[in-house]
C-alpha cells in the first residue's frame, strides 16, 4: 500500500503481470509465446480504491485485439469476491508483440498461437 492506504501503482502493474504470465504462457499449447514476447504498451485506469483488505484481488482477462504480430489483453480488477457486474476498481490493457529473440525482430504469430488467443477474444 502507499501513503494513501491503497494499492500502489507499481504494485498494481506487477499484479497484472503476475496474472498475465501463467494465464498466457503456461496455458498456451505452444512454447513460442513463452520464448519470445515483448510488452509494447501498458495502460492503467484507476476507477476506485483497492486496499490491502480487498486482497486477493480478482482479475478478469481477455483478448481485446488480435493482429498479425501483436495482441492486446484487457483487464478488469475488482476486490476479492466483488460481483462480476460491479464496476471494476481498475481497468487496464497491455499490448504484447511476438518477438524472435535470436534475431531481435518482431515475428508473425503462428497458427497455433492465434488459435489459442482467439479462444480468449471478448
Amino acid at each position: 500500500m502507499d501513503v494513501f492506504q491503497h494499492v500502489n501503482h507499481a504494485r498494481m502493474v506487477t499484479l497484472l503481470e503476475e496474472a498475465r504470465i501463467p494465464w498466457l504462457f503456461d496455458g498456451s499449447p505452444t512454447t513460442s509465446l513463452r520464448e519470445g514476447c515483448v510488452l509494447t504498451d501498458l495502460r492503467v485506469r484507476y476507477r476506485g480504491q483497492l486496499r490491502h483488505e480487498d486482497t486477493p484481488l480478482d482479475i478478469a482477462m481477455w483478448i481485446e485485439q488480435l493482429r498479425a504480430v501483436d495482441f492486446t489483453i484487457g483487464y478488469e480488477v475488482r476486490a476479492n469476491g466483488a460481483a462480476l457486474d460491479s464496476p471494476p476498481a481498475v481497468t487496464a490493457s497491455t499490448q504484447i508483440a511476438a518477438f524472435d529473440m535470436p534475431t531481435q525482430r518482431l515475428r508473425r504469430l503462428t497458427g497455433p498461437e492465434r488459435d489459442y488467443l482467439t479462444e480468449w477474444m471478448d
